[in-house]
């Protein structure tokens, strides 16, 4: 089983940049294709980003393409959403998601297996 504690969501103005993580407890972190979705106020959950076993791999919604950079450290057992260019519609819970699988990128929420409970990122103009 795998515990995913999120961190670093925070105020910030449109167009500036930040950095949320996820911690993942378990010695199998590595062997997990992890995700990061989020869900605006009154919207359902949707895909940003997720990476496969290595930094090689990646996968992002068009929303946040050229923006959001997701990459991971398996030695820490975290996997980081890097944001930039922020915009008001940022603006929403993030939350990171742990799918074990065959390494093969995941996009859709059924898929993952353990989630964290969310950090909250405001974007004001």
């Amino acid at each position: 089983q795998v515990q995913l504690v999120e961190s670093g969501g925070t105020l910030v103005q449109a167009g500036g940049s930040l950095r949320v993580s996820c911690a993942a407890s378990g010695p199998t972190f590595s062997r997990y294709v992890m995700g990061w979705f989020r869900q605006a106020p009154g919207k359902e959950r949707e895909f940003v980003a997720a990476v496969g076993w290595s930094n090689t791999n990646t996968h992002y919604a068009d929303s946040v393409k050229g923006r959001f950079t997701i990459s991971r450290d398996n030695a820490k057992n975290t996997v980081y959403l890097q944001m930039n260019s922020l915009k008001l519609e940022d603006t929403a819970v993030y939350y990171c998601a742990a799918d074990w699988s065959a390494g093969s990128i995941a996009t859709e929420m059924f898929e993952y297996d353990y989630w964290g409970q969310g950090t909250r990122v405001t974007v004001s103009s």
